[in-house]
C-alpha cells in the first residue's frame, strides 16, 4: 500500500504539471484543446532527442517548454487568426504534431536510463539518487505552482480570467482578447510539453503515441480538484488540481491491485469522471432535502 501511495504522489506531482496547463485553458480561457495530446509527447520526444545525443537536460527542458509554447501558439493562431473553431484548431495541431514527434525521435520510442537525465541532476550536490529524484518530483511543480499563484495575481492574470468568462468586457477595456487567448493557449502547452519530458525520463521512456488521452486524464484530474477546492480562491483551485491528480492516479492504481486490467483503464477514467461530475450536484440535493 505505501509502494501504491508514493507512486500516486510521484505521478500527483508530474502529471499534475499537466493538469495546471489543462485548467488553463478549460476553466480558465473556456477552450477545450486537444492539442495536449500531441504536445505532451511533444516534451517528451524534444527532450529524450536531447539527452539521448549528449546534451545537457536543462537544455532538454527548455526545448520541450519552448516547443510546447509553439504548439499552443499555432493552435491560438489557427482559431483566432484563420477562424477555425477552438475544437477543430486543436485536432489539427494535434494531428500534425504526431508527424512532428516521429521526426524529432526519429523513430517511434526511444528508451531513457534510470540513471540518465534531469532525475539525476542533483546527485553531484550528495544526494543518493532517490533523493534527487525526489527532489525534481517537488521542485518543478512547486516553482509552476508559486508561478502560476503570481501570475494570476497580475494584471495579465486578471485579463486572462476575464478572457474566459467575458470577451465583450475585455474588449471594452481595450484589451485585444484573440491575443490572450493565444498567450494562454501557449502558456497551456508550454506546461504539458514540460509534464511530457518530465514523465518521460521518471517511465524511462519517450514513445509517440504517450500523449494518448491526456486531454481526458487532465479533465480528470482538474474536476475532481474542483471537488475538493470548492468555490476558493485561485490558489485553493490550482492546489486542488495536484491533489485530484494525486487522487486520480491513486484511484488508477489501486484498481490494478484490484485485478482490473490496464486495458480497463480508460473506462475507469470516464467512470472517474462522471462520478467527480455529478458528485457535486448529489451533495447539493441532499443538503437541501
Amino acid at each position: 500500500m505505501l509502494d501504491i501511495l508514493l507512486t500516486a504522489v510521484r505521478e500527483g506531482l508530474l502529471f499534475g504539471i499537466m493538469a495546471m496547463g489543462v485548467f488553463l485553458t478549460f476553466r480558465v480561457l473556456n477552450f477545450a484543446d486537444l492539442t495536449v495530446d500531441g504536445t505532451f509527447a511533444l516534451g517528451a520526444a524534444t527532450y529524450a532527442a536531447v539527452v539521448i545525443s549528449g546534451g545537457s537536460v536543462w537544455v532538454g527542458i527548455a526545448l520541450a517548454l519552448a516547443g510546447g509554447f509553439a504548439a499552443g501558439a499555432v493552435t491560438g493562431l489557427l482559431h483566432t487568426k484563420a477562424g477555425i473553431t477552438g475544437l477543430l484548431s486543436g485536432i489539427l495541431t494535434m494531428i500534425a504534431l504526431y508527424s512532428i514527434n516521429l521526426r524529432i525521435m526519429g523513430r517511434p520510442n526511444i528508451p531513457l536510463l534510470s540513471g540518465q537525465g534531469i532525475l539525476g541532476v542533483f546527485e553531484p550536490l550528495g544526494l543518493s539518487p532517490d533523493a534527487s529524484a525526489w527532489v525534481v518530483f517537488v521542485l518543478f511543480p512547486g516553482v509552476v505552482f508559486v508561478l502560476l499563484v503570481w501570475l494570476f495575481r497580475t494584471k495579465f492574470g486578471y485579463v486572462l480570467r476575464a478572457t474566459g468568462d467575458n470577451i465583450q468586457m475585455v474588449r471594452s477595456l481595450g484589451v485585444n482578447p484573440e491575443r490572450m487567448e493565444v498567450w494562454g493557449l501557449a502558456l497551456s502547452n508550454a506546461l504539458v510539453s514540460l509534464s511530457g519530458a518530465l514523465v518521460a525520463q521518471y517511465q524511462g521512456f519517450a514513445d509517440v503515441g504517450m500523449g494518448i488521452g491526456t486531454i481526458i486524464a487532465g479533465l480528470a484530474s482538474v474536476i475532481i480538484g474542483e471537488v475538493f477546492a470548492g468555490s476558493r480562491g485561485m490558489g485553493w483551485l490550482l492546489a486542488g488540481v495536484f491533489l485530484g491528480t494525486f487522487v486520480y492516479r491513486l484511484s488508477i492504481g489501486l484498481a490494478l491491485v484490484l485485478g482490473f486490467e490496464p486495458t480497463d483503464l480508460k473506462l475507469l477514467t470516464a467512470i472517474i469522471v462522471f462520478l467527480a461530475l455529478t458528485l457535486p450536484a448529489v451533495r447539493k440535493k441532499v443538503r437541501f432535502s
